[in-house]
């Protein structure tokens, strides 16, 4: 399903290049669930950004779904991103001042689904938070509010869901809840990749990639 094949990614920064990943391969099979861990500075966020198409590749090639999406334009690579990837965020990254429900509905709207209503109660219903489906943000748990945000990634039906961090504002009761449901959601044959710097939430995952200074150095299988 992904497959980075000598993937480089290299930022010109005037008088300076800097190398942010250096010749990077990496598979993952539809089904897995992979996590990506290194210390800051190791490329992971590159990475991440390259797999959910935000961002492109200086050389190398990535088929997602066997298309090669590393020289796709801007509308292109935008498609791809509405249709099979699912985003999930360190901050939520949930618009403040609208519902739950509102903040769901929204790739449904870029997207123009019909059904809106319908399809966002079901993902609210899927990841247990419909209950609080009218409150706003402020009104929320840290564990709810991540909720809601895995409930938007999950609204457009995707094959693959990214999370940065997932955990990361989390404690350590709330974290491992909401791996247990990323764990339940991959039980359905969505394939997900994390990042994270925590070795007991990367326990959760199949399989677990370790970069350093933009390359992968080891690998660690369950």
């Amino acid at each position: 399903m992904i497959e980075l094949e000598n993937i480089s990614k290299v930022y010109d920064l005037g008088s300076v290049q800097v190398t942010a990943i250096d010749n990077v391969s990496l598979r993952c099979h539809k089904g897995e669930f992979v996590s990506i861990m290194g210390a800051s500075g190791s490329g992971k966020s590159t990475v991440m950004n390259i797999l959910g198409c935000l961002d492109s590749p200086t050389s190398g090639s990535y088929h997602l779904d066997d298309q090669d999406v590393s020289k796709l334009n801007d509308d292109q690579l935008a498609r791809i991103r509405n249709s099979k990837i699912g985003f999930i965020f360190q901050s939520y990254n949930l618009l403040p001042k609208i519902t739950a429900l509102a903040n769901v509905q929204l790739p449904l709207i870029y997207a123009g689904t019909d059904h809106r209503k319908q399809r966002t109660i079901e993902a609210l219903k899927a990841v247990g938070i419909s209950k609080r489906a009218h409150h706003r943000p402020s009104e929320m748990s840290g564990g709810e509010q991540q909720r809601v945000a895995i409930a938007r990634a999950l609204v457009n039906n995707p094959s693959i869901i990214l999370a940065d961090e997932p955990t990361g504002n989390l404690d350590s009761t709330t974290s491992h809840s909401i791996m247990s449901l990323l764990c339940e959601l991959n039980k359905k044959d969505i394939t997900i990749v994390i990042v994270t710097h925590e070795e007991d939430i990367a326990a959760f995952t199949h399989r677990t990639i370790y970069l350093r200074d933009g390359k992968i150095i080891d690998e660690k299988r369950r």
